[in-house]
């Protein structure tokens, strides 16, 4: 048993009128612990079930961050890139409930030369919905078999990185038994989404479901002093803009990292657009590869509008429309001009290429 980490459960542990909040610098070191497992199996189940009860505060997220830059593996921005990297945070244990664009929103972006990084694991609790891993593996890009470097070659030459946890964040892969028996997402769950999983200046998109969530995200990024982020209440807590509803945006205002007026609030009405319709329902993984791989040819499928309301919203935050309208008319004509299916074409080339070496 680990006496310095007693000391910690104690304070987040000890019921709702007498625990304390950890500070930063206790967060990353119980947080350290936890994913080395230098605490027992029952001090790491009974501290993340309190921790889940209590909710994280911003400088405990912060100090959960830390303990991910310490302990995971990063890519690194390529200087031929001629745009700041963008960071897709997505919850790890999947969807089950729609159908995903994420994936394609990457592709789109990747194809105007705007770097994506994503990251994620296999199939894990508590939703054991699809992860992006198997998404691109059913795409024809398995990402899972490569090491940093090679992970590292690949965002280089195509604009899209993906950092997988059992090749390199182990610690975090080895923590999902601990997550599957406690029956319920700890805070790690919360801190994944804002992870930043590559070196230097990079723009944030996290999804949430909660407005307290988005609350709490704010203040951790301005702790953390991450300048660019673009918070989304998206479907299952991703990325992605519902088209059955206004979509409520959270965009920062670069110019004041610490201010807390960082930010504005953006209310994006698919209506308004003529994007507005039923976010497609989840049937099966077969059912929902073969609306993507529509999507991806160009075909105007029934999930061809739910990728142009969210690849022509990105092009627009990152700066390649002046426009919302323009935006959504530009990721139309990527899609349609066979851009999204050459950048996957280019992936699945790299991917073959190196599976050969």
């Amino acid at each position: 048993m680990s006496e310095e980490f007693r000391e910690l459960l104690k304070k987040v542990g000890s019921g709702t009128h007498t625990s304390k909040s950890l500070t930063r610098s206790e967060a990353a070191t119980a947080t350290t612990m936890m994913l080395l497992q230098e605490a027992t199996p029952a001090q790491i189940g009974a501290f993340a079930i309190a921790h889940r009860i209590k909710r994280p505060t911003p400088e405990e997220l912060a100090g959960i961050l830390d303990a991910f830059d310490l302990l995971g593996s990063k890519l690194e921005a390529c200087s031929h890139h001629n745009h700041q990297p963008v960071v897709l945070g997505n919850p790890y244990d999947g969807r089950s409930r729609t159908v995903p664009v994420t994936i394609i929103t990457a592709l789109i972006l990747a194809s105007a030369e705007i770097p994506v990084v994503l990251h994620g694991g296999d199939c894990m609790p508590t939703k054991y919905g699809i992860p992006l891993i198997e998404i691109w593996q059913q795409l024809g890009v398995n990402f899972a078999k490569f090491n940093l470097t090679q992970a590292q070659s690949i965002y280089n030459q195509s604009h899209i990185g993906f950092i997988y946890l059992p090749q390199h964040f182990p610690a975090a892969n080895n923590f999902v038994t601990f997550r599957e028996q406690i029956g319920k997402r700890p805070p790690f769950a919360t801190a994944e989404l804002i992870w930043c999983p590559i070196r230097g200046e990079a723009h944030l998109v996290a999804g949430f479901v909660h407005p307290p969530t988005e609350e709490r995200f704010r203040s951790t990024l301005q702790i953390r002093a991450l300048k660019n982020f673009t918070l989304v209440k998206g479907l299952e807590g991703s990325c992605d803009l519902s088209r059955s509803r206004t979509g409520i945006i959270a965009l920062s205002k670069s110019s004041v990292p610490r201010s807390p007026a960082n930010f504005e609030r953006l209310l994006l009405n698919p209506a308004d657009y003529g994007l507005n319709g039923v976010d497609l329902p989840w049937q099966s993984n077969a059912r929902a590869i073969a609306l993507m791989q529509e999507v991806i040819r160009g075909d105007n499928s029934q999930l061809f509008p739910a990728a142009i309301l969210n690849g022509g919203f990105y092009l627009w935050r990152f700066g390649l429309a002046t426009t919302l309208e323009s935006g959504f008319t530009l990721a139309e004509a990527i899609l349609t001009r066979g851009q999204v299916a050459a950048k996957l074409t280019q992936l699945q080339t790299l991917v073959q290429e190196l599976e050969v070496t």
